[in-house]
Order: structure tokens, then C-alpha cells, then sequence
């Protein structure tokens, strides 16, 4: 490759080709060296502190219908703590759906759901690190101050003041999503207001908080300014259910953690060689670096498009074009945000929009993005079955002049590694899977004030 043909390429390429020449010229890592890979520990002092009482309240509004439009939703129905903080599914099922994970089914009749979830529903481990400045697989929510109110959000100058960090900003979203939590306008009042503008239907939801006696003391225990139901705000429902996902999933007591902190028995001798390509040849941390193995950035993948995907104001077609719809810049098209990889083991299926089922098809498709574009079986994906909608599942894969655009968009250099390696990196990813943490720290509770179900 000339020096000429390098400026024809996106930075992100670029800065892919070097760090894989980088790491090709250096020697080997080892694992019996007795060195650490290239990585930091994972401690305590990474994370934002949480406010206890507050992230006890939190956890209750985390599971309760009561602030979703329809009251048939709850944040834990799609992140739930029996499904690793994420929903087991490709493309999960909003409100008006019944149960949760593979068994959540989507009733028919006059309230019947118009589309699935546009993208995967995120596990939720270590979002409280303190690296963290921006959420959603586009990034559309980011420490900001733009807007005057510390965040960068869809709701822009919309959005209250005295969120007290990036996870109580991101909760206010998907109340207002209609697919997600909200609802239709036509179905309830909450959405009716959404409709007018996004801010409108908050207060109506912390009017029904209020209404609810057993909430005012959680409120009042965990907010210096709360003295009554009448001072509750959307701020303080925000901010509390941030504090519980800042303190609830985090994970760093796997058995590459204990590696990392000295024990060279932690990882098998299989584990240990996935490392090395993890850390090498493989060149995954490249963009899987940090503490938290990830770059915080946004790469294009060539994934398979899959579902309705979140299309832009003025899209006229089913599409995902990823961070340019929050950038509004060409080069960001396709482009989402690196995952974190701690417990990746627990939260198939993978990609922005779940179509790979399993740890192997998603990493070969990294070592050659466009050929395992070419080569997709639909067959991995995990959906429930909406007869209304299956057969639109598929529509942008099946639209070729989208699947050519994606193909231009790829930030990936090809790795050839043969089975054996493959199977090496497979068992690295099983070694980033955590112990009692998993389950979390307050868990989930078995009921809620509202005295709606808990899913």
C-alpha cells in the first residue's frame, strides 16, 4: 500500500492499518511471560459514585409499568437481571408485548405493536465508569453543553436541568419512545403529550409517581429537596434510576480480572492463547482497549441490516445509517458504537440489531467483513414471531442498491486466522464473563409500589 492510496482512506482505516502494522512487528505477548496484555486493571475508583438511597428508589421505577405510557413496560422488561441486563433477542419487542426474552410474545388486535425495537437492546455492565460520555449505539446522548443543560440529547434545549449524569439523561429516552415505552398518542395521554413535544409527557408521568403513597418516603429518604410527593420531579425520577444502573451491573471479577490482578492459573492454557490473538494478531484492541475494552468510538462493520432500523427523519426507506444520523456527517454513515466486551459471553445475540446468535459468527465476521456480508444466514437471528411483521424483517438486506452503500462503508482490514484461532478468541470472551456480579448487586425486586406486575 503507497502513501498515496492511504489518503484515499477514512482516518479510522488508517489508523486501523497502523495499529495492525504495530502489532504485527512486535513480538508475540505471552501469557507465560509473565507480563500483563495491554490493558488496565478494572477498580473501584473507575466508576461514579451512587447515591445509595437513591439507587434503591431507582430500582424500584426500573421495574415499574407505572412510568410507560401504557403501563404494560417497565425498563427492566428489555434489560432484565435474569437475562444479563439485556433481553436474549435480536430485535426486542416494546410495549404491548407479553413477557420477556424469547418468550415475550406480541398479542394481536386494535392495539397490536407497528414495528419491533429498531436496534439490540444493550446489556448494561459498567455503564457508571466515569469514561463514560456518551450512550446509545449512536451515541446520540453525550456530555455536552450545547444545550445549557450539561447533555446533548434529542430533546435539546428540551431537556431539564440538574440531571446529575449521562445514565439519568439516557432514562428519560426511552419513556418517550413509542415503540419502546411510550406508546401511541391515540393510546394514552402520556404519548398524546410526546406528541406535541418531547418534554410534555414527563410531567404527566410524575404525576402518576406522586399519586402512588408508597413512593413519597423512597423519595424523600434519597433527595434533600424532596420533602413531600408534590416536590417530586422527572429530574429526581431520572436521576434515581441513573444511580441504580451506575451501581447495579458492575462487573469486573471475571477470570481475566483475576489474571490481570496476578493469578496466572485464572485462564486455561486455550484462554490464554485467545488473549495473545486478542491482543495481537487479531489486532481486537484496536478498537477493544481500555479498561473496559472498548474505544468509546464508532466503526462501520458492514453488519447485516436487519428490521426496521432507526431511520432518520426524512429516510423514505427501512434503513440503519447508524452515526451520521445523530452527526450529520457523510463519513459517520454506518458507523456504531464499540461495545464493551466484559460478559459479552451472557448477551447474544450481537451486532447494533442482534444478527449474529453466536460468539463465533460475530467474530468472523470482523476478519472479513464484507465476505461474511455476502455470506449472512437470516436463519441466526432470535425474533419473536409477528405475522405482521415478519415479512418486512428483511426488507433493507433485501433492498441492493442499501446493501451496496453499506459495503462502502467499512472500517475493517481483513485478518486471516485460521478454525483453531477462531476457537481461541471464542474462549477468551467466555474468560471475560464475571462471577457474583453478573446478577448484580440489589437484584430485582418483587413488586413495586404502583402494585403493577414486575416482569
Amino acid at each position: 500500500m503507497t502513501a498515496e492510496s492511504l489518503t484515499w482512506l477514512p482516518v479510522c482505516r488508517i489508523a486501523t492499518i497502523l495499529a495492525t502494522i504495530w502489532l504485527l512487528s512486535t513480538p508475540a505477548w505471552s501469557g507465560d511471560s509473565g507480563a500483563l496484555p495491554f490493558t488496565e486493571r478494572v477498580t473501584p475508583d473507575l466508576f461514579v459514585e451512587a447515591n445509595e438511597g437513591a439507587a434503591e428508589l431507582g430500582r424500584l421505577l426500573f421495574y415499574d409499568a407505572i412510568i410507560s405510557g401504557n403501563r404494560n413496560i417497565s425498563c427492566g422488561t428489555c434489560h432484565h437481571h435474569d437475562l444479563a441486563s439485556s433481553d436474549g433477542v435480536s430485535l426486542g419487542i416494546g410495549q404491548g408485548g407479553k413477557g420477556i426474552g424469547r418468550e415475550r410474545t406480541a398479542p394481536d388486535g386494535s392495539n397490536r405493536i407497528r414495528r419491533r425495537m429498531p436496534r439490540n437492546s444493550p446489556a448494561l455492565f459498567n455503564l457508571g465508569a466515569k469514561e463514560v460520555s456518551l450512550l446509545f449505539h449512536d451515541g446520540r446522548i453525550s456530555v455536552d453543553d450545547i444545550y445549557g443543560n450539561g447533555f446533548n440529547t434529542p430533546a435539546e434545549e428540551f431537556l431539564p436541568q440538574g440531571l446529575s449524569s449521562i445514565l439519568a439523561a439516557q432514562a428519560l429516552f426511552p419513556l418517550v419512545g413509542e415503540v419502546e415505552m411510550g406508546g401511541s398518542p391515540e393510546q394514552n395521554e402520556v404519548a398524546a403529550a410526546i406528541n406535541e413535544r418531547i418534554d410534555y409527557g414527563w410531567p404527566l408521568i410524575v404525576e402518576r409517581i406522586r399519586g402512588i403513597p408508597g413512593y413519597e418516603k423512597h423519595f424523600v429518604d434519597a433527595f434533600e429537596d424532596v420533602h413531600s410527593s408534590q416536590d417530586i420531579s422527572i429530574v429526581h425520577v431520572a436521576n434515581a434510576i441513573g444511580h441504580f444502573v451506575a451501581s447495579e451491573w458492575r462487573s469486573f471479577d471475571s477470570a481475566f480480572d483475576r489474571y490481570l490482578a496476578g493469578n496466572p492459573e485464572a485462564l486455561t492454557a486455550v484462554q490464554k492463547s485467545g488473549m495473545e490473538l486478542f491482543f495481537g494478531k487479531a489486532g481486537c484492541s484496536t478498537c477493544h482497549g481500555g479498561p473496559f475494552l472498548t474505544d468509546q468510538k464508532f466503526h462501520a462493520l458492514a453488519i447485516p441490516p436487519l428490521g426496521p432500523g432507526r431511520t432518520r427523519r426524512f429516510d423514505l426507506i427501512a434503513r440503519d445509517v447508524g452515526r451520521v444520523g445523530e452527526s450529520d456527517m457523510i463519513e459517520d454513515a454506518y458507523r456504531f458504537r464499540t461495545p464493551a466486551l466484559r460478559n459479552v459471553a451472557l448477551t447474544a445475540p450481537y451486532g447494533h440489531n442482534g444478527t449474529y446468535a453466536d460468539l463465533e459468527g460475530v467474530i468472523r465476521h470482523h476478519l472479513d467483513p464484507l465476505q461474511a456480508l455476502d455470506d449472512w444466514d437470516p436463519s441466526q437471528v432470535v425474533l419473536a414471531d409477528v405475522p405482521w411483521l415478519n415479512n418486512t424483517d428483511l426488507v433493507a438486506h433485501d433492498n441492493r442498491l442499501e446493501m451496496e452503500r453499506l459495503k462502502q462503508r467499512v472500517d475493517i482490514i481483513p485478518v486471516s486466522l485460521d478454525d483453531r484461532e477462531v476457537e481461541e478468541l471464542v474462549a477468551f470472551m467466555h474468560a471475560l464473563t464475571g462471577s457474583e456480579s453478573v446478577a448484580g448487586r440489589l437484584g430485582r425486586p418483587t413488586d413495586v409500589p404502583s402494585g403493577l406486575p414486575v416482569d
